[in-house]
């Protein structure tokens, strides 16, 4: 159970940040076109899980990724709202924070790497890529 206290201790995380924006998470049904009016951002998000880090022979192991968030605003509005966006993750996920669900504690081992802008559809995308890692004892 420990991936899913993992995600459940970010997307918490990023449920509390102010203005909170539409959030399409995994596996959950999302129509940005229905949902969300054409002027409105959102923001998806992904739980990137890489290879455990086993440094002893125990059950114990530590989970290791990236909390991929991805902003969606829309085009023809300049860079600033999705930039402004993109920091307030940063201040919230920065490198040290911890967050915790679960009886699993994540935390943040590098400053949130913000992407190169780019454009999907309709959208200006800014990808934001959070590391982590949660030990685990299972």
């Amino acid at each position: 159970m420990s991936v899913v206290a993992i995600r459940a201790a970010l997307d918490t995380a990023l449920d509390t940040l102010s203005p909170a924006i539409v959030t399409a998470k995994e596996n959950v049904n999302f129509d940005a076109e229905a949902g969300v009016a054409a002027t409105a951002p959102y923001q998806r998000v992904h739980l990137l899980l890489a290879q455990p880090d086993n440094a002893e022979i125990s059950r114990r192991h530590v989970e290791q990724g990236i909390y991929q968030i991805t902003l969606c605003y829309p085009l023809n509005t300049g860079p600033a709202a999705a930039a402004t966006r993109a920091e307030l993750i940063r201040a919230t996920f920065y490198r040290g924070a911890s967050f915790v669900a679960g009886g699993i504690t994540v935390t943040i081992i590098r400053t949130p790497e913000i992407a190169p802008a780019m454009i999907e559809g309709d959208r200006y995308v800014v990808p934001v890529s959070i590391r982590f890692m949660a030990p685990v004892n299972t």
